[in-house]
């Protein structure tokens, strides 16, 4: 059974879903999504310092600038990828594997790009030792994605882009979608899906606004126009 933490970061999730379901269209968050949340442990993804707040319905430092998403967020991005078992996601912005950890318990493989070597490093030290072994790391620019393995079922940035990048369109498979916030640094972002179509052709819809870190990398969220 989940723990009285676990079990109150779920409710709050579901009330932020129904609150929030006039500007995402998502009166509720699929179970296989909750329940992926349920079982990977937060509090091995957040710095120990921050251990007592790990079930909060909160962004967390990490160091290095970044942060680990608030739960609701995590888990209303996980449902828009609309997940199924035998897919191939890809993730941009590893931080500390929190997101890549709760993807993978939905879908055949995650593969992962994080350019902070150093959480790279310790992101998949930690998803190695709690036996997440569907997830690959690299370490690297996520405004390019991951072309040698592309094209991928769908594809999560946890990080803001100035701008939806092109090579992450290119590198989605017909019918997947892109869920990526976009907007710059202490401005307001959105939280957007693009779809691809089995004719190539992409559809854009803003879902939420939102606040993140910006992506970095020689494409940074600084950079409005590519």
């Amino acid at each position: 059974m989940p723990s009285q933490e676990i079990q109150k970061m779920l409710h709050t999730i579901e009330r932020e879903c129904e609150f929030c379901s006039p500007q995402t269209g998502r009166r509720i968050i699929r179970e296989a999504v909750l329940q992926a949340m349920a079982e990977v442990p937060r509090e091995e993804f957040v710095p120990h310092e921050q251990r007592s707040y790990a079930y909060a319905d909160q962004a967390l430092p990490i160091g290095e600038g970044q942060t680990i998403s608030q739960p609701f967020i995590v888990a209303l991005m996980t449902d828009l990828l609309e997940p199924q078992k035998g897919d191939v996601m890809l993730e941009i912005g590893t931080g500390s594997g929190y997101q890549a950890a709760v993807l993978s318990r939905l879908v055949k493989k995650v593969y992962s790009v994080e350019v902070v070597p150093r959480l790279a490093r310790e992101a998949a030290e930690r998803l190695g030792r709690l036996g997440y072994d569907n997830i690959e790391i690299q370490t690297g620019d996520g405004y390019r994605g991951w072309s040698q393995l592309a094209p991928f079922d769908g594809i999560i940035v946890t990080a803001a882009a100035g701008h939806v990048p092109a090579p992450l369109v290119d590198q989605l498979n017909p019918g997947a979608c892109l869920v990526i916030p976009v907007g710059l640094p202490y401005m307001p972002q959105d939280l957007v899906v693009i779809e691809k179509g089995e004719d190539g052709r992409t559809r854009t819809r803003k879902v939420l606004g939102v606040a993140f870190v910006p992506l970095t990398g020689d494409h940074g969220a600084e950079r409005k126009h590519p």
